[in-house]
């Protein structure tokens, strides 16, 4: 507990961690509900061309710099497919794999180029496809947190449309509501959750962050509003759990503990969630027998 306070990374490995586990937790929730769990993928590896784009045009490293990139490029590619589901006959699948395929592909295409220019070191780009937790500083944590509150407190000013578009979107659309345009700002706000976490757990993790803690809070109630709350705190778990873990020896990467601390507390929620667990349905299975139901 001293180190936390006195550490100066780990602190802010540990704030940031736990920012990106609130605000995915959150967010991820209604991605699942909606079963979009391959959204953030694709968003996630969208977000790759952008910040190669954002250093090759600006030649900075600046952690803004890189993120207002890896934000436009993944909303583009969230338009891009939420267009060819709307305007084509392509399935939701294919179009999902078309997005993640093409805008990864030119990700490490300009990667590459980039990773050539004089001015690209080894701490370079290529700590956005793992992440590199080690490299937050305060800035980066202060930027972290006001794009999480941007992002949660619209969530809760619109929650009920929110929930709505979950369970019911033809019954919000019968309300006046745009459906369309609540879309696309859900699908914005789930990539601020990646951009927050590029940083933290990388490209190729970021998924996992946002349907994880979604996925275990699922087997624990059916009441959206707890499903919320224990989404969040699962993700805030796993995010302070992994850096704690990652501090604890040397060379031990941030992103992929944090993923396995998550993993943990899914197989744990799949095994034993009161809700959808399958320990306690293979119990109140065996307790209808007993008592002669069916």
């Amino acid at each position: 507990m001293t180190a936390v306070l006195t550490d100066y990374t780990l602190r802010n490995v540990i704030l940031g961690a736990a920012l990106l586990g609130a605000v995915s937790g959150v967010l991820g929730t209604f991605a699942v509900l909606r079963r979009q769990g391959l959204l953030g993928d694709v968003l996630a590896h969208a977000a790759l061309p952008g910040i190669c784009l954002a250093f090759l045009l600006s030649g900075s490293k600046a952690m803004g710099v890189l993120l207002f990139g890896a934000g436009i490029t993944a909303w583009v590619g969230a338009l891009l497919l939420l267009w060819m589901v709307r305007r084509t006959k392509l399935g939701e699948d294919a179009a999902l794999g078309i997005v993640l395929a093409v805008f990864f592909g030119i990700g490490l295409t300009l990667l590459t180029a980039a990773s050539r220019r004089p001015d690209a070191t080894q701490a370079g780009l290529d700590r956005y496809l793992f992440g590199q937790a080690a490299a937050l500083v305060t800035d980066h944590v202060v930027t972290m947190a006001i794009l999480a509150a941007a992002a949660l407190v619209t969530t809760a000013l619109l929650f009920k449309e929110l929930k709505l578009l979950a369970f019911d979107p033809e019954f919000l659309a019968s309300l006046g509501f745009g459906v369309g345009r609540l879309n696309v700002l859900l699908t914005t706000l789930i990539v601020i959750a990646i951009v927050i976490g590029l940083q933290t757990v990388g490209v190729v993790l970021m998924a996992a962050m946002l349907v994880g803690p979604a996925v275990a809070a699922r087997h624990w109630t059916n009441r959206l509003g707890r499903m919320i709350a224990l989404s969040a705190v699962f993700g805030v778990a796993a995010g302070v759990a992994g850096a704690l873990v990652s501090a604890s020896g040397s060379r031990i990467p941030t992103g992929p503990v944090i993923v396995l601390a998550l993993t943990g507390i899914v197989v744990l929620s799949i095994l034993f969630g009161p809700a959808r667990g399958v320990v306690p349905h293979w119990w109140r299975a065996q307790r209808a027998r007993a008592e002669g139901g069916p």
